[in-house]
């Protein structure tokens, strides 16, 4: 058990993130070829990969939760509550924006684990452009202001 235990350690320490997963250098293969097989390494990955991402799930999950309880409670005095009751219920763009990011990366991590089709992402994938957008035409008008200060001063 020992060994295996130190074979995780050392795929845990040489590998890198990359784009299918966890991946090991040229160097670090031919040293653990060495001493293991390459399925056995694969193996590792593999397992090391799913530990990583089952870690950042609790985070992304705990973050999720912790926020949701938050904007739930704020619901249940009896004033919001009644808002709510009555269709008028609101959230910030900063709220809708932190849920949005940690629903986006638990659905990330989620892919790797689930075994039935995702949820339909279209509507959701719209919030989160219009969340990237906020702000942009504001910034745009900004340069515009300074580029006309600019050519005034030429």
């Amino acid at each position: 058990m020992g060994r295996i235990v130190d074979l995780f350690g050392e795929v845990a320490a040489e590998a890198d993130e990359g784009t299918e997963g966890l991946v090991l250098g040229p160097e670090a293969w031919e040293r653990l070829r060495q001493d293991w097989r390459d399925e056995d390494i694969e193996d590792a990955l593999t397992l090391v990969h799913e530990s990583l991402l089952q870690g950042e799930l609790v985070d992304s999950a705990d973050s999720l939760s912790a926020r949701l309880v938050e904007v739930l409670g704020a619901f249940g005095a009896a004033a919001a509550f009644k808002e709510a009751e009555a269709g008028r219920g609101a959230l910030s763009l900063d709220v809708i924006g932190h849920l949005a990011r940690r629903v986006a990366r638990l659905e990330e991590i989620l892919a790797v684990f689930r075994d039935g089709a995702p949820p339909d992402r279209r509507r959701f994938d719209e919030l989160q452009r219009r969340l990237m957008d906020v702000g942009i035409e504001d910034e745009m008008e900004r340069g515009r202001e300074d580029d006309a200060e600019a050519d005034e001063e030429e």
